[in-house]
């Protein structure tokens, strides 16, 4: 489910509501005080040159012994 936040226009507080897009309309029907704020998403950043990310060294000996040579006569992997 996505997570909205709503101000209330009042108090000025900001909360999160975690709903569905009909249930989200309902909630600010019902509260004409409320109101939709657009965030920017909570995107995650790659994470490259962490460790934990390299291909272990057994899937690069099933790439050379067994795609490799089952690919057929002028494959283009390079191992």
């Amino acid at each position: 489910m996505p997570v909205y936040t709503l101000k209330d226009l009042k108090s000025g507080e900001h909360y999160d509501v975690t709903c569905s897009w009909d249930d989200l309309q309902t909630i600010l029907n019902e509260q004409p005080d409320g109101k939709h704020v657009l965030k920017a998403p909570k995107i995650v950043s790659s994470r490259m040159g962490n460790n934990d990310l390299k291909v272990p060294d057994g899937f690069k000996d099933l790439l050379k012994n067994k795609i490799k040579k089952g690919s057929g006569k002028g494959n283009t992997i390079n191992v």
